[in-house]
């Protein structure tokens, strides 16, 4: 280890002793360090500004209640607040509330739901049914199958995140997918 690399080290066990005794100075000085890297750390797990901003705000409170179970014997101050911030955002993510969050954001503003404001009155209403029937398709396959596929087409995540994030093999997210596309062909079928 370097010598500057230890004393940044040693700076860091410093601040987070001083945050342990209620120094605010200290608390504030690892925030303007951290809170950048930690918020993208979050918004790359959660997708949602909101959302990450919240819980950034909950990863400080944590810190700042925490701090005085800071163990530098097992680790850096840096894979602390990461590890942290990265279990608390996947936690999140695991959460029924969140996932009700994400649901309503869907049902308000949901591309299955909205109309093309290029198309023509009755091209909308058209696009507008056969959305529909994809919604109800959707609500009639098993939930692990049409999560694993809202996951994929509506939020981005590519099928080794969506294993990653359910900690679930990434062979059973793909037969989840292949499946859960499936069913929804055969539903959708005699409609197209």
């Amino acid at each position: 280890m370097t010598k500057q690399h230890s004393n940044h080290a040693d700076d860091e066990k410093a601040l987070m002793q001083r945050i342990a005794l209620g120094d605010e100075a200290a608390f504030e000085s690892l925030y303007d360090r951290y809170s950048r890297l930690l918020y993208s750390l979050v918004l790359s797990v959660v997708k949602h500004p909101p959302e990450a901003q919240d819980l950034l705000q909950e990863v400080f409170l944590h810190i700042w209640r925490q701090a005085k179970n800071f163990d530098a014997g097992r680790g850096n101050v840096y894979s602390w607040l990461v590890t942290m911030t990265r279990h608390r955002a996947i936690d999140r993510l695991r959460s029924k509330g969140f996932r009700e969050r994400q649901q309503e954001l869907h049902d308000d503003d949901s591309v299955l739901m909205l109309p093309d404001s290029a198309l023509s009155p009755l091209d909308s209403i058209t696009v507008m049914e056969q959305r529909e029937r994809v919604r109800d398709a959707l609500d009639k396959i098993p939930s692990e199958q049409r999560d694993a596929l809202m996951l994929a087409y509506f939020q981005g995540y590519t099928q080794t995140e969506i294993a990653a994030l359910l900690q679930i093999p990434l062979g059973t997210i793909k037969t989840r997918m292949r499946q859960g596309l499936l069913k929804l062909s055969a539903l959708l079928q005699p409609s197209l």
